[in-house]
Formats: structure tokens, sequence, C-alpha cells
């Protein structure tokens, strides 16, 4: 592949394996660079062990107790829980010496590298440097600017996957105490169409698998629209395990990723000095946006199998049993045409038909995903049809088979079973009002894209954050840093500074909070949190460090401190500001599920939610069995001469947070703005490798520009593209969502590439 002549940015061959000997260097550097050699050893032998604290990164679950390496963490880890516990600082000297209008010239890698935020910092209308408040202070002020809404419901409550469950628990409190249901989260822009799938199809909207189904007894593993390599490195373990005990690995991807292709197990000699361990076994690099045909198109396949041979292919004792809506769904798959499905995925029938053999061989499945399949316009329909691929042969509520969604942040499952979510059922309502004494508001709220709207649109005058980088996690870049700015006050709680701090409201302030790494002591003696993970396991998580200034406040202490402020001691805030038993007291009477908390959370390991479909095969769905739906394929409208564009993170990046300018395992080293392309599609173009060109997307209400990305040919298909996020978010139109979901469509923007101007 040629080098780029921009001097910035060198491309070189992708990569065809992961992990080994590179992992280990560059995350022992990052850590020594940010936490010193000894600090930072000593903190990353804690994570992810059952006395330590929970990796702030991505929520892929931790071995059982007694299977867990000494050092239980991956590079991308390892960069987080560095990031977090830096010894850099950004105090009053650093806001007095730097403006908000020179930082806003920074980008978000060198703006989340001056350090830990150390104190409270406000920044007065009209003014353009952030100076110290006191603690009392900020509340007093958030309290009167609140007070003084003249309906709650002009105030939005915004969190991150990163908060723990017992500060989310809190904070949605707190918001349904003022009185609104505005309880936007990130959920909102990942996984909310795996929960609006699920919940309709089998009755509980998180994944029904278990790590033991993965490592132990799947014999099929389809991970789709998924990179472990870069998002979720510990699970490459668990597929390791998978593979040396034969089971089969199909991925399914435009990119191929080299996290799929061959893993070095950097804790084995085989990882270290040898070959490492092939992983995908079949690859289908489907056509960006051509997952619910490719789907549909299997089965189809399986139909026709059993329709030659009736009871050789269906579970049908499973499906008369527990499901509902199996002869629309047939009717609807016979009635499909291959030359759609063909068009539609960009992939053969003969190579539906090799993964259909694979499907038919084994007698478990397990099916993992997440975005690459969550933000297209056709999300909920996808994964609808993938619950209907895993009922055919009765791959929900056994060993070793089910729904996997992969969630991309440490407690963002954890946060939606706690309550953060605009739309809570009226029964977990009920059980607020009957914990605390006030009556929650019933009438549903906005969502992370429907608060941008109303930002937009002068409908919100609060907004607050708890954690997150909202301006540079959400879409359409422009629409939301002016929406952010027609606030009359924005209100952050966070460990660094990021571009959200400084796209900024009339009034701004912010809050700085402990990291997951740090010691969290209140009146009550030293406290922890717990978090829940991808397949639904509530532990514990304990940080070890010195807080990184004596002025820090934990998130829980922050938002309690807020409602005593307001509200007083009405229902006992500072009780729970100083002891979170107190506040695991009040989960455990309101949330299903968590019986005897405290008790529960304190064994290493913690314990495991209930999940019918796992559990019992019991499916609380609309009908109370199992749903196959019909979801007639369809793909995004790509016009002549376009592309469909997906934008992805990079290795070095973790959600918005950027740890450095390389993508080792694509091959990129210096710079992110490159967009990967077909070598056809450039050529058919005029352009080449190592061009300049202009991003423009299109869409009903105009074009979106990102000027000056490197053009990469890459393998990919015909008619597909891909560039880094956040800085391709400005192309993705806030009004282009999925239906059912509202999540933003991230993976399926159209856009022309044109030579930069």
């Amino acid at each position: 592949m040629a080098t780029n002549s921009d001097d910035e940015v060198r491309v070189e061959k992708p990569k065809t394996s992961v992990a080994g000997m590179p992992a280990i260097r560059h995350a022992l550097q990052y850590a020594a660079v940010e936490m010193g050699v000894t600090r930072g050893v000593k903190t990353l032998l804690a994570m992810n062990q059952t006395s330590g604290f929970d990796c702030p990164g991505c929520a892929w679950p931790d071995p059982k107790v007694g299977d867990r390496s000494h050092a239980e963490f991956c590079e991308n880890g390892a960069k987080a829980t560095s990031w977090e516990a830096t010894r850099d600082r950004a105090g009053r000297e650093f806001f007095a010496a730097h403006s908000v209008s020179e930082l806003l010239e920074e980008d978000s890698h060198s703006l989340e590298h001056h350090g830990r935020l150390t104190e409270p910092m406000y920044l007065a209308p009209g003014e353009d440097h952030y100076v110290p408040i006191t603690w009392d202070e900020a509340f007093e002020l958030i309290a009167d600017r609140l007070r003084a809404l003249p309906d709650p419901n002009r105030a939005a409550f915004y969190t991150s996957g990163r908060a723990s469950n017992e500060a989310a628990f809190v904070y949605q409190l707190l918001a349904r105490r003022l009185g609104t249901n505005n309880l936007p989260d990130c959920s909102n822009m990942c996984h909310e169409s795996s929960g609006s799938a699920l919940n309709e199809t089998i009755g509980v909207g998180k994944g029904t698998v278990d790590l033991d189904d993965i490592t132990d007894h799947a014999e099929l593993i389809v991970i789709v629209g998924q990179n472990p390599g870069t998002n979720h490195p510990r699970m490459l373990t668990a597929l390791e395990q998978a593979k040396q005990r034969g089971a089969r690995i199909v991925s399914v991807n435009p990119l191929l990723e080299a996290g799929l292709v061959r893993f070095k197990n950097p804790q084995s000699v085989r990882g270290l000095i040898g070959s490492g361990t092939k992983l995908t076994d079949r690859s289908l690099p489907v056509r960006v946006n051509g997952d619910l045909a490719l789907f549909a198109g299997v089965n189809k396949v399986l139909l026709a199998r059993e329709d030659a041979e009736p009871g050789t292919i269906f579970d049908h004792d499973f499906i008369e049993t527990y499901c509902d809506g199996f002869d629309e769904a047939c009717r609807a798959w016979r009635s499909l045409q291959w030359s759609e499905i063909e068009s539609q995925s960009g992939l053969t029938r003969e190579e539906l038909e090799h993964f259909a053999s694979d499907v038919v061989a084994a007698k478990s499945v397990v099916v993992c995903w997440a975005m690459g399949i969550t933000q297209h316009r056709n999300a909920v329909a996808t994964i609808r049809e993938i619950v209907n691929f895993l009922l055919l042969r009765g791959n929900i509520g056994r060993p070793g088979a089910g729904p996997s969604p992969i969630r991309g942040h440490s407690n963002v499952q954890g946060d939606r079973t706690m309550g953060i979510w605009e739309r809570m059922p009226d029964a977990f309502l009920d059980k607020l009002r009957d914990e605390f004494g006030f009556e929650p508001p019933r009438d549903h709220g906005y969502d992370t894209v429907n608060t941008i709207r109303a930002m937009r649109d002068g409908a919100i005058d609060v907004f607050f954050a708890l954690g997150g980088n909202f301006v540079a996690a959400t879409p359409d870049t422009a629409v939301t840093e002016a929406a952010m700015k027609n606030c009359a006050l924005t209100v952050h709680v966070a460990t660094k500074l990021n571009r959200s701090h400084l796209c900024h409201g009339r009034e701004a302030l912010l809050l700085p909070c402990l990291g997951r790494t740090e010691r969290d002591v209140q009146a009550g003696g030293d406290q922890f949190v717990s978090v829940e993970d991808s397949m639904s396991i509530v532990h514990s998580s304990k940080g070890r460090l010195a807080p990184g200034s004596e002025l820090l406040r934990s998130e829980v202490s922050i938002v309690a401190g807020l409602g005593r402020t307001l509200f007083g001691e009405d229902i006992g805030w500072s009780e729970m500001a100083n002891d979170y038993r107190v506040i695991r007291g009040h989960i455990e009477r309101v949330v299903d599920g968590f019986e005897n908390f405290e008790e529960r959370v304190r064994e290493p390991g913690g314990f495991t939610l209930p999940r019918g479909p796992h559990d019992s095969r019991t499916f609380t769905t609309a009908s109370g069995k199992a749903r196959f739906t019909v979801n007639e394929p369809d793909a995004i409208n790509v016009p002549e001469g376009h592309l469909v564009l997906q934008t992805l993170r990079s290795h070095d990046q973790f959600n918005t947070t950027v740890y450095g300018l390389d993508d080792r395992y694509r091959g990129i080293k210096g710079g992110r703005r490159v967009v990967f392309v077909n070598a056809d599609d450039l050529s058919a173009r005029g352009l080449h490798d190592g061009d300049l060109v202009d991003l423009v997307s299109v869409w009903s209400d105009g074009e979106r520009y990102a000027k000056g990305f490197r053009a990469v040919a890459y393998e990919t298909p015909r008619g597909c593209a891909a560039t880094y996020f956040p800085e391709a978010n400005v192309l993705v139109p806030l009004d282009s969502t999925a239906l059912a979901s509202n999540t933003p469509t991230s993976k399926s923007v159209i856009i022309r590439i044109e030579p930069a101007t």
C-alpha cells in the first residue's frame, strides 16, 4: 500500500494478527508515562480483580473467581486506566492561563491530555475563563437555576456509561424528584436498538449468554458488526478458548479486522513467540447495512433445507412450545427473491449456503454484535431477524446458545437497570414512589437525539451531564454544539477536560469527580460501588489510589449533595452520600433481581441477574412467548456516484477518548483524518490511494462537509467506506435515526468523496 504524501499520516500494510508483545509494550509504555512505573504496575494488577476496581473501559465480563489472570487487563483497558490515573493536573492555574476560546482550537487528543480536573470551576456569562468556585456555591447556583425553571422538563440529565450503579440510581432519583424523565444516556446512541428488538422478541432487553457459553459450550460463534481486537480485546481470550476446544467462528464485517484473523495471546508462550491462534473460520464481507438481508437469506436457506428434509433442520418442539409467529415468518422467507438478497448483502447465495451449513452442523450457536449492527435505520429489524435465526434451531435458553449484544462502556447496561431511561415502565416508577414517598413523573422524557433537538429549539435551559463527552459523542456536531450553547446553564461532572466543556451554555460549571481507580472515603468510611457487565453480572469495584485532588468528590456525593441543596433531607440525601449501603438498600427494594443486594455483591465475583429466556425459557413478551417477526429486507438507498460510510474507532481510542494518533492494526500512523475506500471506488472517481479528499454527506436538509481526509485504499466491499469518529460525526444528520430506537445512524451515512478544496 502506498505511503501518503502527507508527512503527518503514514500508511502501512494492515496487520493480520493482534496483541502479542507489541500490546504489552504499548500498554506498559502508556502506563509508565501517565502513572509512573511502580504506581502504574500496582494499579494495573488491581484491575478486574475481586478486591480491586472494575476496568473503566468496556463491559466485557471477568472470568470466574479462580480463573482470572494476575494481569486481567488488555492494552486498551490499561490505557483507559492510565488516562484516568494520570499524574498531570489541570487546576486553577491552567484555566487562568488558557481561555475557552484558546482551548477550542485544540483537538480532542490534546484537550484530554492536560490532566485531571482538581476543583469546581465556573464560567460566568460573557467570560472566557473558567474560575474556581466552592462546592457549596456550585450546588446553590445549580439549585437556583433549577428552581427558577417554569417546568422541570426544561432540564435534561445526561449519563455516561461510566457511572456506577449507585451513582446512576441516585441520579435518576434526582431527576425524577425534580419532576422530569429527561434522562438521555449513551445507550440511546449504541445499544438502544438491541434493547428495542430483544424486549419485543424475547422479553428482556439484554443478552442471554454467559461467558462460559462462549468459552465452554458454543459450537458456532457468529460475530457481526463488531471488532473485538480494538473494542473488546479481552473477548479474544474467550474466543481462543472456544477455538481450542473445537468451536467454529464466523465473522461478518465489511472490513477484515485483524483481531478476528489471528490472536497472539500476550499471556501465553504461543502468543508471545509463536504464531498465535487463528480465530475466524469463515469471513463474510457484508456490504455496509446488508446484515438484515444476510440473515434473512440464511433463514430462507434453512427453511428450504427443512422443507426438503422435514424435521432435520428446525427445532419444532422448541418452536411449538415457546414461540409464536412462525408461520408468518416462513411465508415471508419463501417470498424473498435471491437477486434482492444478494444485491443488498453484497454476498452470493453460495456464500450464504456455506454459512447455513456451518449453522446446521452446530448444536449450539451464539451471535455477538455491537454498533456495526445497531446504528442503522433498519437496526431493530436486523436484530429481530437475528433472533429469528436463533429461534429456528432452539438456540436460546440452553448452554452455548443465544443472543449476545456486547456493550461498549463499563456500566452502560447497569445504568439502564438502575432506571437511567426516559421511558422507564410504570412498575419501576410505582416502586420508586412507594420507596421514597413522592410521585415520579409518568410522561416519557427526551432521549439523546430529542434532547439535542429540544436544546436546539430553546426547550432546554439546564443541561447536566454525569460524565461523558456529549458534544463529541453525538451526531451532527455543528448542530449539537450550537444546541449546547443555546442553554442557560451547562454542568459537567468529569475527571478531565473535553470539548463538551468548551461548547457551553451562557453559564457553565465543571464539577471534578473521583475516578474508578481512586479511594472513595465518606463519613461512613471506605466505600465501594457496583457495576453490571455485558452478561448481567453485578459485582463490586473499589479504587485504591489516593484521589487526584483533595477537592474531588465522588459522583454519588455530587449528585446527593445537589439533591440535599435542592430538596433538603426529604428522602435522606445525606445518608445516601455518607454510606452507599443505604443506596443499595433502596436499590434492593426498587429494582427487580437485587434481593439481598448488599450480601451478594460482597461475594467475590458478585452475582448474575435473572434473565427469563436464559434461566427457564420464560419470555415476558406481549404474547408470553418468543416472537418470530417478519422483517422485509431493505438496505440504504445509495445514489449513483455515492458511497455508504460507517464511522468506527481507531485502535488507539476508547469511545471519544483518543489516546494516540496511531491505528496500528489498520496500518495508520500519526493521524486520524483518513477514509478507507475500496481501490476500485477510488479509481472510478479519478482518485488514488493517498489523495487528499473532502467527505460530503447528503441528507434531505442539505449537505455536510468534513474536509482534508487522506484516501486509503482498503479491503472493503465496493460502495462502502469507513472513517473515525468523533471526527466524522459532523457528517451524521441529527434526523437520520433508527426506526423504533431513534439511535443515530452512524454506520449508514451517504457520502460523496471529492478532491480536497
